[in-house]
């Protein structure tokens, strides 16, 4: 799989992915190809195939080669083992030296262990070892890309770094996390809730751990038809993985108390996942199918076309019993670019871009009575709209751009490896 490179082959930045692409991950594509427009050579090496047969626009102008590592234990061993045996007969010490790291592991999943070991392997034994321009190796999520990344690392011996999100950090155990803080070159993650936490953890190991917010592209997230005041019935818009700490029982339960109250709505949901038939269910106990619309998973075309129409953005964000939670929900970042004010919950990082009644309104989590009362102030209270309409496009003109934040994570890159400089 490897051909010849030449001394003038411009260096490689390997991201070694969950999944490519994704619906749902967005900023890891945008983050790329944003990359390679400031000159960075990119090699991809996703763990398994795109879940959805369609993506966003972005995704298709990206140039990285895409080379996905067998994912199933089960149907793709011979596959996993043939590269795994060579390196053992070729690399004996470089192999034991992973074995032994593989075993320090947790002792809890390790199956999981194995196929990110044998991953590694693979993808060590075609593409790093011999004749290679790769020169860094970077996981995004610290969780699984992030295993298959330091045993890629240590067969290979090319340096590592990783981007930690959410999910990935708080549902990992703390040694886990310190071990891969201490192995990595530099860590970055997404908001300053998480990198305090990560700083906490890490103790005194002097591995940089850099908050770099995701950023959003605000010459698509605009909207030309400018502000209007709401009329019944009004608009409001969810955009979520139907999952736990999404909190969409809440969101459901306020806007039955809305109802009750006698207010006229209509609520549109855009996403899905495995809380799918729990949440039909629920919008059916409630009586709420007439007000409320699902439409699956969307591309940006269609949630661009429902932030135009919104009056409100509604998130319930909390913390699920695995202790899953959201960081700051890119779709936040876009309903306010786009002018459209947003309510959620002080889960988190969600206080750095929801500023309580400047930039939008926060709320309790759990708690439906609080959200309808905030729903309905959003709504009427025009005074208020104006003002979080305005700071709200401020802050994440500000703070959230991601052509210039990529930036700030570009000279991250070439600081601490000077190849790609």
């Amino acid at each position: 799989m490897n051909q010849y490179k030449t001394e003038s082959t411009p260096k490689t930045l390997a991201y070694i992915l969950k999944g490519y692409p994704r619906i749902s991950e967005t900023f890891i594509s945008n983050e790329i190809l944003l990359l390679e427009k400031l000159g960075f050579q990119m090699h991809l090496f996703p763990m398994r195939q795109p879940r959805e047969n369609f993506s966003h626009a972005s995704v298709k102008k990206i140039n990285a080669e895409v080379s996905y590592l067998p994912t199933e234990l089960g149907e793709n061993l011979v596959k996993l083992l043939i590269p795994n045996l060579l390196l053992a007969i070729k690399h004996p010490k470089r192999f034991t030296r992973t074995v032994r790291l593989a075993a320090q592991g947790s002792t809890t999943n390790r199956l999981a262990t194995l196929k990110h070991f044998l991953q590694a392997g693979y993808m060590s034994y075609y593409f790093l070892m011999e004749n290679t321009d790769i020169t860094h190796l970077h996981g995004h999520f610290a969780h699984s890309p992030t295993s298959v990344t330091r045993f890629a690392s240590s067969f290979s011996g090319i340096p590592y770094s990783f981007t930690a999100h959410a999910k990935d950090i708080y549902t990992s155990k703390k040694d886990k996390l310190r071990q891969r803080i201490q192995e990595a070159k530099f860590v970055v993650t997404c908001t300053k809730h998480n990198q305090k936490y990560l700083e906490e953890i890490k103790g005194d190991c002097p591995t940089p751990i850099h908050c770099i917010y995701h950023g959003i592209d605000l010459d698509l997230f605009q909207n030309s038809t400018g502000e209007k005041i709401p009329t019944e019935p009004h608009q409001i818009f969810t955009v979520a993985r139907l999952t736990a700490k999404k909190g969409l029982p809440t969101i459901y339960q306020a806007l039955a108390l809305l109802k009750q109250k006698g207010l006229s709505f209509t609520h549109t949901l855009i996403g899905d996942g495995d809380d799918r038939d729990q949440i039909m269910a629920l919008i059916k106990d409630l009586d709420l199918e007439k007000e409320c619309h699902w439409l699956g998973t969307q591309t940006h075309e269609e949630v661009l076309k429902q932030f135009k129409k919104s009056d409100l953005f509604v998130l319930g964000c909390e913390i699920a019993a695995n202790g899953d939670r959201d960081g700051i929900p890119n779709v936040i970042v876009e309903s306010l670019a786009m002018g459209i004010p947003a309510l959620s919950t002080h889960v988190s990082a969600l206080p750095e871009i929801l500023v309580h009644e400047q930039t939008g309104l926060l709320v309790p989590p759990k708690d439906p009575a609080a959200m309808a009362e905030a729903m309905e102030r959003i709504l009427t209270d025009q005074a208020l709209r104006k003002k979080i309409i305005t700071e709200g496009k401020k802050r994440v003109t500000t703070q959230f751009d991601n052509k210039l934040l990529i930036q700030e994570l570009a000279q991250i890159f070439r600081s601490q490896v000077p190849e790609l400089a």
